[in-house]
């Protein structure tokens, strides 16, 4: 198969006003959720099962939407309806129903952005052809959209409270249906009279198993930092100011990694960066346990996200296009997001909050810790094996 060639700027900046805009709403939503729900006077226990429902739903969104997508060949159009829908769902942020009513709510607003991502992560992997550093490059302005709003967010919450977490959540998600519209409105092909290939052959092969694993342990872990790091912060006496400000470092070291990684990234191989980053977690998960009371110490786990989060991100995105190359992009893309962010998101967040209920945050941090070094032992594994009997650039080899 011909690699396409790599986009203009001109074709790529519609996708990174999307991505700033899409991370501004979760830089202030996923950080800030827990604490809205606080203030709702919930306990730690409902409000894990409240976080999960993100998780839950990109068990079934994602591949979903882009069956959907491959079927109709319209993944700007459905993108925009689901900004549409999302937008229109947060208006039951604003109604008091208690518990049952917000786990409804968001089951509609997380069912409708939990596949938007994906379905843009596997259009601009296409654009760029292969070269991460022009796909850094656009996706650093996701990063920057969440440093923004992670830390005016916080500073905002400080001065006047949670209540207004409704209106910001209407305003990010307007947004986003804004960028949506901005996106060339081209139909991509059916192929409906190509055979459709199917998945299970590749899903099958061990060097694939061996990174989903390692994919699910690693994000599993994560969810740690993604559901809990706030109320844990807060815990411990942190400031709303504080908090936004830890936060809002985790994402300059992540704007400067896709900056900067078209010179970094290719002095390992994509799979050698999945075992550097898996370490990385597990010495961020450690530091995060054991030295909360230490701000010098938290400051410096966060600067680890640059390789927790970023440089894992870019090699998981290379990894998936390399092993589900063409027509397997989409359900590829929708399999990564399944098993990382869906299962292991799930699993994470419920567990997270059951531990952290019981025997408190430090220890769900120290699980954390153990849940990166099995994610880091799989990505070694996978490592191995593609030294072993590498896989060709169509990612058809034994494996």
């Amino acid at each position: 198969m011909t690699q396409p060639a790599a986009a203009g700027l001109r074709q790529l900046v519609p996708f990174a006003a999307l991505s700033a805009t899409y991370f501004a709403h979760i830089g202030f939503f996923n950080p800030y959720l827990p604490l809205w729900l606080k203030a709702q006077g919930l306990p730690i226990v409902v409000i894990s099962l409240l976080a999960s429902v993100q998780s839950f739903t990109r068990v079934f969104a994602p591949y979903a939407w882009g069956a959907l997508s491959d079927h109709t060949g319209e993944r700007v159009k459905l993108l925009r309806i689901s900004a549409v829908l999302a937008l229109a769902a947060s208006a039951g942020l604003w109604v008091d129903g208690g518990a049952w009513w917000i786990a409804l709510v968001l089951l509609l607003l997380f069912t409708n952005t939990s596949s938007m991502m994906s379905l843009t992560e596997a259009a601009m992997a296409n654009l760029v052809a292969g070269d991460w550093g022009r796909y850094g490059k656009v996706r650093l302005w996701g990063s920057a959209g969440f440093m923004v709003t992670v830390f005016a967010a916080g500073a905002w919450f400080e001065q006047h409270g949670m209540a207004s977490f409704p209106a910001w959540t209407a305003m990010t998600l307007a947004g986003v249906l804004l960028c949506t519209l901005w996106l060339p409105s081209a139909r991509e092909p059916r192929h409906a009279h190509e055979a459709r290939e199917p998945v299970g052959p590749v899903l099958r092969r061990p060097v694939v198993r061996w990174f989903f694993a390692a994919l699910f342990f690693h994000v599993m872990a994560h969810f740690a930092i993604y559901g809990f790091y706030s109320l844990y912060l807060d815990s411990l006496g942190y400031s709303k100011a504080t908090i936004g400000a830890l936060w809002a470092v985790s994402v300059v070291v992540e704007i400067a990694w896709f900056y900067a990684q078209g010179r970094l990234i290719g002095r390992f191989s994509m799979e050698g960066w999945l075992a550097i980053c898996g370490a990385a977690a597990v010495l961020r998960m450690a530091m995060t346990a054991g030295l909360g009371d230490w701000l010098f110490a938290l400051f410096l786990a966060q600067l680890l996200h640059a390789w927790t989060f970023a440089a894992h991100h870019t090699a998981c995105i290379a990894m998936v296009t390399k092993h589900f190359p063409g027509r397997l992009r989409a359900r590829g893309q929708a399999v990564f997001t399944v098993v990382g962010y869906g299962f292991g998101g799930v699993l994470g967040v419920l567990a997270g909050g059951a531990i952290a209920s019981r025997w408190g945050f430090e220890a769900m941090f120290g699980i954390a810790t153990v849940l990166a070094a099995l994610g880091t032992a799989c990505a070694m594994r996978v490592n191995r094996l593609e030294a072993v009997s590498p896989s060709p650039a169509g990612g058809r080899g034994p494996g």
